[in-house]
């Protein structure tokens, strides 16, 4: 195989084969195993035949068919063993995130910054501000929504999320 950049999709393959057969921290279970309920049979056991390759070869029809039905229909226990493993880590990585979140407190009548994003027209460039306003708070939704005024009293229609607003000191 020749080391070359240029030469990636001859390397494709194998990064795959690597990928399906390694196991996931998330479901801790390879993305193979998930798919077809039954561990992968990587290409040099078939060249060298290992004790699983050589018992399943000596097995009959009516038991092989017998036998892979039963491995079909332990995939789905499999899966949902998985399910379960992914959102127990799920749970904790937003757990451990959480951790350092410092839910922002607004009141009715305080001043604040709202954020310029990149789509908005006000986003001119590299050395455009990030922050517009002041604003004031006229009203808190629920999930930390908030509908602003601007200074002249005008009334913003839409609400805006929490995390897009800081807080303005004078």
């Amino acid at each position: 195989m020749v080391e070359n950049h240029k030469q990636w999709h001859e390397k494709l393959p194998f990064a795959l084969l690597e990928y399906r057969t390694t196991v996931c921290t998330s479901t801790r279970a390879t993305p193979y195993l998930l798919v077809y309920g039954i561990k992968v049979v990587i290409p040099a056991e078939v060249d060298i035949p290992s004790l699983r390759i050589i018992q399943e070869a000596e097995l009959s029809d009516a038991e092989w068919i017998r036998s892979r039905y039963e491995q079909l229909a332990l995939i789905d226990g499999k899966r949902m063993n998985a399910v379960c493993h992914g959102q127990l880590y799920q749970n904790r990585m937003s757990r451990t995130f959480n951790k350092r979140v410092k839910p922002r407190q607004f009141a009715p009548g305080q001043l604040v910054l709202k954020q310029i994003f990149p789509h908005q027209d006000e986003a001119k460039g590299k050395f455009s501000p990030n922050w517009q306003g002041p604003y004031m708070v006229h009203k808190l939704l629920t999930r930390g929504a908030l509908i602003l005024v601007e200074m002249d009293g005008e009334i913003w229609p839409k609400p805006i999320n929490s995390d897009a607003v800081k807080r303005y000191y004078v």
